[in-house]
């Protein structure tokens, strides 16, 4: 049976939407691929933007657009 569609799973992830759900990891210095989830998660990030996250390498950020570099082929709007 294949899973159905819906507009979580077609709609892309933008280095915006990452941006509005990560950037509060960073409030208090570097932040690990950990954090990132944790500040997502608590700001309600849909399903595919945290499947996104567990994709990165597990380091150290010190601001959000060094995740731009393990994240090449994020479109940065729609």
């Amino acid at each position: 049976m294949t899973p159905a569609l819906t507009v979580d799973t077609v709609r892309a992830v933008t280095r915006i939407e990452i941006a509005d759900h990560v950037e509060s990891a960073f409030a208090a210095g570097p932040a690990s691929r950990e954090a990132l989830r944790t500040a997502a998660r608590t700001a309600d990030a849909r399903p595919a933007l945290l499947a996104l996250l567990d994709t990165l390498p597990d380091r150290q950020y010190a601001e959000l657009r060094q995740l731009w570099t393990d994240l090449p082929d994020t479109p940065i709007g729609l």
